[in-house]
Order: structure tokens, then C-alpha cells, then sequence
């Protein structure tokens, strides 16, 4: 194959795959949108509601090594069908699960979604990564977690819009309804969470099947034997891995809670008496054709969840330039010592200083996963796609921190729960320093 139809192969599968990035940064934070839902429906206290999380992430632990190996086997392609069927399944478990308000289905649901969700991680980001010099990789992946933070925008104001707008009855206030109203109640509830995400399940099969068809070039040989047994000597590769569990425990702990962390200072209330505010949320709503009135505190909060992944959109895409000109590892620094900014800000100050603060976290974890994952892999070669289930087997951070979290908001509150972050973020300077040292 000449250089010029090389380079179109790899320009068509680059579009394809990302596709896929914007399509599990949408569901991952969709399901965040959940959380505060959930926590109202059945009664739960912060640290029990991590739960949710906890079944989400806990499948890349589980899924993630069998996955690369998988992979080695099979290839890129049919894994990624495999994971957008899987995804599906997950998807559709939502629907008994709403029908019957069964808590323990909907876990089973993100768990297997959560499956899906891993094995598109273990072939989609070493793919990106091979699709040109590995002094590039940084920034290609960047550009491609830029559309995958596309998605994360989107979610929340469809999250705040069609899962947190109407209010949840407490047990107390259904006991209070005849058989009737409480079988209406219930059926309204089941709608509101079965008919977004039967549409989702939909859609990723159709992409599926049009993953099936197209083509996609082959870069994967098959990996040497013992191939795990040789990464797990690998120190760079380790300490990236825990790089991962911070940096996406950190994430998600702040991403999960922060409709309740606003509840907590009593934001609503600031938001509704500003003229500016309000009309923020109203532009933002009418993007859905909705209007916007605020009434409801949890979807009026939840409206401003999109800077916090919006700005790891915007971030991503300035990182996928500042990666060209600066070292990876620096630029990894950099971002992580400026969250831990905002973070300081936040928990020392109230109001809107202290909401627009914790958002703008999201700008600086923007570059932290694509970066972390690239500097990880460098020099892999073959053993990429099973570095590739290493790196996103540590993704069950995403489940251990958040419930760590959770649990010191329940003992101490928000502001002492933050530091756990400020610790997390506090690695991922030390590993950015470390990479950069090393160039």
C-alpha cells in the first residue's frame, strides 16, 4: 500500500473511531445523570448511591485484561463490534430494570454497559495511537478524546433536561397516592429513564452493523506469549496505570457529585435571583427546545454540569496543539498543578466563586487520560493492545475513589472530601514531571 492511500486509510478510520469516543463519553456521563435520580427514588445515602459507579467501573477491572488479550486474537474490529452489542444489551436492561424500579437490574445493566464501554477502551485508544509516529500519538488521542468530551457535554443538559426534570416522590408521599395514581406515578417514572435509553440502544447497534462493513486497516500482529507477565516489569507502564485510577477516580468523583455538592451551598437559590444566571441556563435549555423555568433545584444545577465537560472538550482540543509544541509530560504537569487550583479555590470560597472553580477542573483534566495513556504505551509495540487492558483495567478508580468520596461526605462533608482529589491530581504533577524528565 503506497504512502498516499495509507494515509487515507488512516484518515477514514480516524473519523470512524471517533464515533466511538463521543459515543461512551456521552453514555458514561448520562449515567452520572442518574445519580442524583437514583439517590431520590430509593432513598439512598451518598456513599450507598456510589454503588452506580461502583457496577459501571468495576466491569474494567474485570473486563479489561480478558479484553486485550481478546483483542490480540481477534483484532481491533471485531472487538469493536463486540463491544457496541454488548453496550446495547447493557442498555436495554434499563428498561426492566425502570418497569419494575429494581435497583439491583439497573446495576446489572451499567455493569454490562460498563463491558461494552471497556472493550471499545482497550481497542479504540491503542488504535488512535498506531494510526501514525508515536511522536504523535499524544496528540492525536487528545483530538480524539476531544469528541469524546463532546459527548460528555452533551449529556448532562440531556441528563438535567429529560432524567432530573420532574420531581421524585420520597416513600412517604407515594404511600399517600391511591392504587391508581401510584400505578400512573410509577409508569411516568419508568418513561422517564426507558424511552432515552432504548433510542441509545438503537443507535449503537446500528453502528455496529456499520462497523462490520467498513474497513479498517490491519496494524495489530498477533502479541508474543507471556505478554502480561512482560508488562507487569514494565515501571513506566505501572505507574501510568495508577495514573489512570487517580485521574479517572478524581474525575468522576467530582463529575458524580456535583448537582449535590451545589444542593449543599444552597446554589439553586443564588442561580434563580440572578438575571445572568438564569438566562445561562434558558440558552443552554433551548438547545433541546425546552424551556427552562428552574422550578425543579436539581435540573437547574444539573444545567451547569456542562462547563465541567465542556471544558474538557475545549481543553482536549487545545491540548492535541500544545502536545506538538511542548513535551507531553509537561504539558500533563502543568494541567494537573492547575487543578489542584481550582480545587483550593473552591473549598476555600462559596457561591458562584466556588461553583465556576470546581467546573473549571474539568478544562484541566481534559489533556490527563489521552496524555497518560500515550506516555504509557510508548515503545509497547505489539504488546499495545494488551498494555492497552492494563491501562484500562485501572479505570476501576473510577469505582473505588468515588466511593471513598462519597463515604468522607458523609462523615465530614464536601469541603474535607475534596482533598482526596487534591491527592489524586497531586500523582498525576508527580508522573507528568517524571515522563517529562525522561524525554
Amino acid at each position: 500500500m503506497s504512502t498516499t492511500s495509507n494515509n487515507k486509510s488512516y484518515k477514514s478510520a480516524f473519523i470512524f473511531l471517533t464515533t466511538l469516543f463521543f459515543l461512551w463519553g456521552f453514555i458514561t456521563v448520562l449515567v452520572d445523570s442518574l445519580v442524583p435520580r437514583l439517590k431520590d427514588v430509593f432513598e439512598m445515602s451518598y456513599a450507598k448511591t456510589v454503588l452506580v459507579q461502583f457496577a459501571f467501573f468495576v466491569a474494567f477491572f474485570v473486563f479489561s485484561l480478558p479484553a486485550g488479550y481478546l483483542l490480540s486474537k481477534i483484532g481491533y474490529k471485531k472487538g469493536i463490534v463486540l463491544g457496541l452489542l454488548t453496550m446495547a444489551l447493557g442498555c436495554l436492561l434499563f428498561y426492566p430494570a425502570a418497569s419494575y424500579r429494581a435497583f439491583p437490574v439497573f446495576l446489572i445493566g451499567y455493569f454490562t454497559l460498563a463491558g461494552g464501554i471497556t472493550i471499545l477502551q482497550v481497542a479504540a485508544n491503542p488504535y488512535v495511537a498506531l494510526l501514525g509516529s508515536e511522536e504523535g500519538a499524544s496528540s492525536r488521542l487528545n483530538l480524539s478524546q476531544a469528541f469524546n468530551s463532546l459527548g460528555t457535554t452533551i449529556a448532562p443538559v440531556v441528563g438535567a433536561l429529560f432524567l432530573l426534570s420532574d420531581s421524585v416522590k420520597n416513600s412517604e408521599e407515594i404511600s399517600l397516592l391511591n392504587e391508581i395514581e401510584k400505578t400512573d406515578y410509577y409508569m411516568a417514572e419508568a418513561a422517564t429513564v426507558q424511552i432515552p435509553f432504548l433510542f441509545i440502544s438503537f443507535f449503537i447497534v446500528v453502528l455496529a452493523v456499520v462497523f462490520w462493513f467498513i474497513k479498517l486497516p490491519k496494524l495489530l500482529q498477533e502479541s508474543p506469549k507471556g505478554g502480561y507477565l512482560m508488562l507487569l516489569k514494565n515501571k513506566v507502564l505501572l505507574m501510568g496505570a495508577l495514573g489512570i485510577f487517580v485521574y479517572v477516580g478524581a474525575e468522576v468523583a467530582i463529575g458524580s457529585f456535583l448537582v449535590n455538592y451545589f444542593s449543599d451551598m444552597n446554589l439553586a437559590v443564588i442561580i434563580t435571583e440572578s438575571e445572568t444566571m438564569m438566562q445561562i441556563a434558558n440558552t443552554i435549555a433551548s438547545t433541546f427546545n425546552k424551556t427552562f423555568s428552574g422550578s425543579d433545584p436539581k435540573s437547574l444545577l444539573g444545567i451547569f454540569v456542562i462547563f465541567y465537560w465542556g471544558g474538557a472538550m475545549i481543553g482536549r482540543f487545545v491540548g492535541a496543539y500544545l502536545t506538538t509544541i511542548m513535551t507531553p509530560g509537561k504539558v500533563l504537569s502543568i494541567f494537573a498543578l492547575l487543578a489542584i487550583s481550582m480545587i483550593l479555590i473552591s473549598i476555600n470560597t462559596t457561591g458562584l466563586l466556588s461553583m465556576w472553580s470546581i467546573l473549571a477542573v474539568g478544562l484541566f483534566n481534559s489533556i490527563m487520560f489521552p496524555t497518560i495513556f500515550t506516555l504509557s504505551l510508548e515503545g509497547l509495540g505489539d504488546l499495545k493492545a494488551q498494555a492497552s487492558g492494563l491501562l484500562c483495567m485501572a479505570i476501576v478508580g473510577g469505582a473505588i475513589i468515588p466511593f471513598l468520596f462519597g463515604n468522607l461526605i458523609d462523615g465530614f462533608g464536601f469541603k474535607t472530601a475534596f482533598i482526596l482529589t487534591i491527592l489524586c491530581y497531586g500523582y498525576i504533577l508527580f508522573y507528568g514531571r517524571f515522563k517529562a524528565r525522561k524525554v
